[in-house]
């Protein structure tokens, strides 16, 4: 990495530039990218992951006249593992009610947190409605 340097006539100054190779930099960022749970084909690039998408909802009392809250709330979408399993079960029953057992992902929240709103209704009177706010997402075994 070289100095540029360029003098001012007149103020008497010394600039110096400096040039850093940003390729490299951005090259070994990119290596450090974290796989989707040891799912290296669906790490943060994919712009299908699994992941948090946010939407506006409209909460309203499905019986009270009550005015209407928009809230920002959040869903869990996307894809995880595309591979799937069934494995055989052994018994030492001559029925066997489930042969196999199966294994897949899912995308599912990880973390959340409850969260309240409060409608004002006809008469004064005020009603809380409360929903899970997700945080995270995961992919995560189905049941």
């Amino acid at each position: 990495m070289k100095p540029s340097i360029a003098v001012g006539s007149s103020s008497g100054l010394l600039l110096v530039l400096m040039c850093f190779p940003l390729l490299g930099l951005v090259q070994s960022t990119n290596s450090n990218i974290a796989s989707d749970n040891g799912h290296p084909h669906l790490g943060e690039s994919d712009p299908q992951r699994c992941m948090r998408h946010h939407f506006v909802e409209t909460i309203t009392h499905p019986i009270y006249k009550c005015n209407s809250k928009m809230v920002l709330l959040a869903r869990c979408e996307g894809h995880c593992s595309h591979t799937t399993r069934s494995d055989p079960l052994i018994s030492f029953s001559s029925v066997l009610k489930q042969p196999f057992k199966s294994t897949c992902s899912c995308c599912r929240p990880h973390t959340s947190k409850l969260k309240a709103v409060r409608l004002r209704c006809a008469g004064g009177t005020r009603i809380t409605a409360t929903y899970r706010y997700i945080l995270a997402c995961n992919c995560e075994e189905c049941s």
